[in-house]
């Protein structure tokens, strides 16, 4: 795991991660002809709101929105995870913090996992149950929260490593 952090912590790959994840994010999902706002973008929803939605999509676009969580939906948090967990192991204090460079892979297994019950809801349209749409939401909303205290754990780390190296070289300077 430590290599992989450790490669990913490159400059060319964070450029490569990020270009993919904005790309994937702002191009692509956005683009994607299923005929509603995908469930994977939104902060949690009811049983009323899943069902609503999955029936606006179709049939057609039920079977695009599958295709995409199956496909393009699962490079999106490799290539995310990928990005913030480079972010987190080149900004690291010190070097023994490099686990926290594995935090961003609870969320990325959170999206992983959140693609499958939507997959299996969409598939299995309209036989699809609160219990499904519950544990859909929670993964969800759970997916987003971890993203985002990973995403604010990397801008943390980064913002302490600008401090240390602006305060070294003002001492270098004063030397």
């Amino acid at each position: 795991m430590r290599k992989s952090v450790e490669f990913a912590s490159r400059t060319p790959v964070l450029s490569a991660t990020l270009a993919a994840t904005l790309v994937l994010s702002v191009v692509v999902f956005p683009a994607l002809p299923i005929g509603g706002e995908m469930l994977d973008v939104k902060m949690g929803y009811t049983y009323a709101e899943a069902v609503a939605a999955i029936e606006s999509y179709g049939e057609r676009g039920r079977q695009v929105y599958a295709w995409s969580s199956l496909t393009l939906d699962a490079l999106l948090p490799f290539v995310f995870v990928s990005f913030l967990a480079g972010l987190v192991y080149r900004f690291r204090p010190t070097e023994r913090y490099w686990t926290l460079a594995c935090l961003p892979l609870a969320a990325g297994v959170l999206d992983l996992c959140e693609n499958i019950q939507v997959v299996l809801m969409l598939a299995g349209f309209p036989d699809v149950s609160a219990g499904q749409v519950a544990v859909a939401s929670w993964l969800t909303l759970s997916k987003w929260y971890a993203f985002l205290v990973c995403l604010l754990l990397a801008a943390t780390l980064a913002a302490i490593a600008a401090g240390r190296r602006v305060r070294d070289g003002l001492r270098d300077r004063a030397a």
